[in-house]
């Protein structure tokens, strides 16, 4: 569990970020034929993103053994937010915009989603990696700066 926790992560982490960022960088730079491959090649990734959360959620429930005080109680608390806004916005997000971006349907409705999904992914982008900091502060890794 000590190192499934950390690893699963760190890649639910990074996979995030990576779909983040190849969004930004095709919207910015790319052609709709990029954007259309970043969009269609997104919900794919979730065949490596779903299985690294849950192994990160129950490694780490495991790991607490129902402590719930502290920077423990801080990750724990985040939680929910992360797998809501994932379940509810950002995997429909995903799924929606692949299917326009196929469609060739780069419409108002299409950035309005795209929009969304963005200030989703960063907020679980955010709360990930204060869980990350938080987790190397437990592990000693990382000291807590002075107030």
């Amino acid at each position: 569990m000590k190192v499934i926790h950390p690893v699963a992560g760190a890649l639910a982490l990074l996979t995030i970020a990576t779909f983040w960022l190849s969004t930004v960088f095709a919207e910015l730079f790319g052609s709709y034929t990029v954007v259309a491959a970043v969009k269609t090649t997104i919900p794919w990734g979730f065949l490596v993103l779903i299985p690294a959360l849950a192994a990160a959620g129950g490694s780490g429930l495991k790991l607490a053994q129902g402590d719930r005080s502290g920077l423990v109680g801080a990750k724990f608390n985040r939680m929910p937010f992360i797998a809501a806004n994932g379940v509810l916005i950002l995997i429909p997000s995903a799924l929606y915009l692949a299917s326009k971006a196929r469609a060739g349907a780069f419409d108002a409705s299409f950035y309005a989603a795209q929009a969304l999904e963005l200030a989703a992914g960063a907020v679980n982008i955010t709360l990930l990696a204060l869980n990350m900091r938080d987790g190397l502060r437990l592990k000693g890794w990382l000291r807590e700066r002075p107030a």
